[in-house]
């Protein structure tokens, strides 16, 4: 099971998403929290929140396609974030991961996160997720289902998920597109953005 079972709407690609094995530079983990993200107002999913609102360009032009490859971008200038993209090729979608139980490698995870971090909170969090598995900008736009990839991805069986409003973004922001696992103590806090609209306001 591999890029087929991503390819198409980005929520369906976000629950499919949710208890792969995601494994990159010594470390596994299970991804336990997700955000789904869709793409221009001329395509099926228009997404004001999302990098490929305003069209391809730079780096943003893998996240038209084809699916099964890694977006990277920094978040405020400093922590790397990973998604996993979706859609068609030529549509674009992504899936970005905010939080991932360690399952392999937590003393490598460890050693890139330092010494005070609790084990639940190796991978909580998207700049997190990238430090943990040794996630860098460089991986922008590797197969994750290559399996000489430095990074790569093993989807499972879908799983029951939650869903809620997606976290820190001023547009879309009621759209209830963050998916995560009930009861992991990995999942991430929810925190709207100061910049969006009141709740009920905002698409």
């Amino acid at each position: 099971m591999g890029t087929e079972l991503l390819t198409g709407d980005p929520v369906f690609a976000a629950r499919r998403l949710l208890g792969a094995e995601l494994t990159g530079r010594g470390v596994s983990a299970v991804v336990v929290e997700v955000e789904a993200y869709g793409g221009p107002p001329d395509g099926p999913w228009p997404d004001a929140a999302s990098h490929s609102f305003r069209g391809p360009g730079g780096r943003n032009l893998v996240m038209f396609g084809p699916p099964g490859y890694l977006y990277t971008y920094r978040s405020h200038g400093i922590h790397v974030c990973a998604n996993v993209v979706c859609g068609f090729d030529g549509v674009a979608g992504a899936v970005l991961l905010r939080a991932a139980a360690v399952s392999a490698g937590a003393d490598v995870a460890g050693r890139r996160r330092g010494p005070a971090i609790r084990p639940a909170a190796l991978a909580r969090g998207p700049g997190n997720l990238c430090s943990a598995l040794g996630i860098t900008m460089e991986d922008n736009g590797i197969d994750l289902f290559d399996d000489d990839s430095p990074v790569r991805l093993t989807l499972g069986e879908e799983v029951p998920s939650v869903d809620g409003p997606r976290v820190g973004v001023s547009k879309a922001a009621d759209r209830r597109w963050r998916l995560w696992l009930a009861g992991r103590g990995e999942v991430s806090a929810y925190r709207r953005s100061p910049r969006a609209p009141a709740p009920g306001a905002s698409d």
